[in-house]
Order: C-alpha cells, then structure tokens, then sequence
C-alpha cells in the first residue's frame, strides 16, 4: 500500500467532497470583492509575505480568494474548465486524494511565498496560478486522450496541452529568476509529488502474485458474503479491507475495476486483451 493509502486509513474521514464546488465559491467570492474595491484585496487578503511576518496571518487564508482571472468573460470560462477538471479528478482519484492534492498545491504555495522572501526580501502578492497550473497537468495525466477545443475549433489531446504546458514551465525553472524557479517548483509540488509516487513507483509485486497471494487469504477467510468490487490486478475485493477504495479505468477496454494501489500503474488493457 502506498503512502496516499496509509494517510487515507488514519485520515480519510476528514476529507471534504466536492471540494471544487467551495473552491469555486470562494474564487467567485474574490472575484467580486476585487472587482469592488482591488485595493482592499490586494492590501488586506492576498499572500504577501511581509504583510504575514507583521502579524497579518489571515493571509494564509483569506489569498485563497484570488480568483483564476479579474476579466469577467474569462473569469467564466476558468470557472467552468477548472470545475470540469476538478470534479472530474474527484471522482478518478477518491475525495481524500484530491483533497490531498489541493491541500499540498496550497501549502507549495505558501512555502514557496516564504522562501522567495526569506532569501531576497521581495514581498508581493501571489495568486493562485500554479495551483489551477496543477489541476490541468492532473487531469492530463490522468486522462491524456481526453480533448479540448483550441480557441473553440481545434480538438487537441489533454496530453498535447500539458506537454505544450510544461516546456513553457521547465523554460522558467531553467532560465526564470530565483522567485520564478522557486514559487514554479514549490506551489507545483502536488504534481510533482503524487506523479512521482502515482506512475515512478510501479507495482511493487508481480500481479499474479499479488493475485494469487489475495485468493489464498479469501479462501482462508471465512465468507461474509458476495462483494461487489474487485480489484483486477491484486484481486482484493471490499471483503478483505473496508477502507479500500475501487475505480474504473476510463482508458481500458471494457469494465475493468482496480483498487487505488493500482488504479494509476496497471497496464490498460486494449481491444479485449485480458491480463
């Protein structure tokens, strides 16, 4: 079981569902408080380290209002495809995984603010950019077949935008100032750290081990009845652990269910081919 795993058992009752419902509220919450008056947001609500180190802590956070976009015909646009790729990564993941996700973005956000200015001194006010940065590579990495429409008329992949995406990111961590590098690596922390884990580390045991390892413990465990998911991979079923999780792979033919551990490293299966 992999660390996102073990968090869960300890944790997973605290996580929040639909979070992008109260992210969405609070992003429309700024949106009209800066359109009101921008001088008291940026003043007295944004992530700006100075202000926090003077004792102004609600910074922490009230910056989470920072809508994506001050532009109302954008600001819509970024509403609707943020919550499209938030919820949909919800319901890919688990509740607590995402809430993981976004608590982690949030808190790279924060610490990379610090950094820039424990280092440099320099003490503005940073949004929430890198954090809808890192809903998209999710999404992407998740779904990489799944297509948008470029300026409303060209279907592009998911994977195409990212990569396009992520030259432009690894261009600022390479010839970006000090800041750029740090707040680019430290607010995108949650991709790079659930990526890494989620598709460096595969399977740590051969399938068919796992396999045949979970049909010897069901049939030494006495039945408690017929479960209704199982994992194609290692085989467990709800029976064997309650706070096991099961999703269905939308890129595999047909209606395969995996467990969490292995929802994001099995091998999709294509045109019918069976494990």
């Amino acid at each position: 079981m992999n660390w996102i795993s073990k968090l869960q058992r300890k944790f997973g009752r605290y996580a929040i569902p639909n979070l992008m419902n109260y992210i969405m509220i609070l992003a429309a919450a700024g949106f009209f408080l800066s359109w009101i008056n921008p001088t008291f947001f940026y003043s007295y609500l944004s992530l700006n380290p100075e202000a926090i180190m003077h004792g102004q802590v609600w910074r922490l956070v009230t910056f989470l209002l920072t809508p994506p976009s001050h532009d109302i015909l954008y600001f819509l646009l970024y509403m609707y495809l943020y919550y499209m790729l938030g919820t949909n990564l919800e319901r890919a993941w688990g509740t607590f995984t995402f809430n993981l996700y976004i608590f982690i973005g949030v808190l790279g956000h924060i610490l990379g603010a610090m950094v820039i200015y424990w280092v440099t001194g320099y003490s503005g006010s940073y949004g929430l950019t890198y954090l809808y940065m890192s809903l998209f590579f999710g999404f992407a990495a998740t779904f990489p077949d799944a297509q948008f429409l470029l300026f409303f008329i060209i279907p592009v992949k998911a994977k195409w935008l990212a990569l396009f995406d992520g030259a432009f990111f690894l261009y600022g961590i390479v010839f970006g100032s000090f800041a750029t590098r740090v707040m680019a690596v430290l607010a995108l922390a949650n991709f790079i750290i659930f990526f890494i884990s989620m598709y460096g580390n595969r399977v740590r045991q051969a399938p068919r081990q796992a396999a045949r390892r979970a049909s010897y413990q069901r049939q030494a465990t006495p039945s408690r009845g017929t479960p209704r998911h199982r994992c194609a991979v290692c085989g467990r079923t709800e029976l064997d652990d309650e706070n096991l999780e099961f999703r269905y792979c939308s890129q595999c033919d047909g209606q395969y269910e995996y467990c969490m551990d292995h929802l994001y490293t099995h091998k999709h299966v294509k045109n019918g081919d069976r494990r």
